[in-house]
């Protein structure tokens, strides 16, 4: 995918994940996906951004795909989710950034995705807190999370994952999927498996 240049920007927020892995994603640490395919999304809230001239401030968006094996490998179909506020630069804005097209590390998923369904609009209900956020993207995209808990005496767990070169985040906090439903082009539903919170930021170019 062509990368347009001349175009500054930048976001900073909280990143809520899901996939069909197990818990802690064996993907984070180069390892095959825990059943050999990935479906995975991932859903950001922008406390401060700015694409060129136009505020990114207080929007959200989603972002997954199907991998039929592991996501370097490839043949990826994929979909991008954006809140209904935001307005024509705004959405014009965050394609870009989403899509790859103003590089950032999308520009290098975009590599892996060899079909992405058109942009949808939507309104995001959010909850940010902590294992217990939750959000909804219109009835293309529903993320419960719960913490995980010790099989053995039902304690609550809060292990991460530190990532120095990693895409994405650097570091994270693991938690399980209560609820994870995706009708955006792409169609799974799992329970169980693995979810995770974690503070991002991206800029280009």
């Amino acid at each position: 995918m062509a990368t347009q240049t001349g175009v500054s920007w930048r976001t900073k927020g909280t990143l809520l994940q899901a996939c069909n892995c197990d818990y802690g994603c064996p993907c984070n640490f180069n390892a095959p996906p825990t059943f050999g395919s990935c479906d995975g999304t991932w859903i950001g809230h922008i406390d401060d951004g700015s694409y060129g001239d136009a505020s990114l401030n207080g929007l959200n968006f989603a972002i997954g795909s199907h991998w039929p094996k592991a996501i370097h490998l490839g043949n990826g179909e994929g979909f991008v989710l954006i809140d209904e506020r935001a307005d024509q630069a705004q959405r014009e804005g965050l394609v870009a950034i989403l899509t790859g097209k103003v590089g950032g590390p999308f520009g290098i998923l975009a590599n892996t995705i060899s079909k992405m369904h058109e942009p949808q609009f939507l309104p995001f209900d959010m909850k940010l807190d902590g294992a217990n956020s939750s959000v909804r993207a219109g009835d293309a995209v529903e993320l419960v999370m719960e913490p995980i808990k010790n099989p053995v005496t039902g304690a609550e767990a809060f292990p991460g994952i530190v990532l120095p070169q990693g895409l994405l985040y650097r570091e994270s906090t693991r938690a399980s999927c209560k609820t994870y439903k995706v009708n955006a082009g792409v169609n799974f539903e799992y329970s169980g498996k693995d979810a995770a919170w974690s503070p991002f930021e991206w800029s280009g170019p």
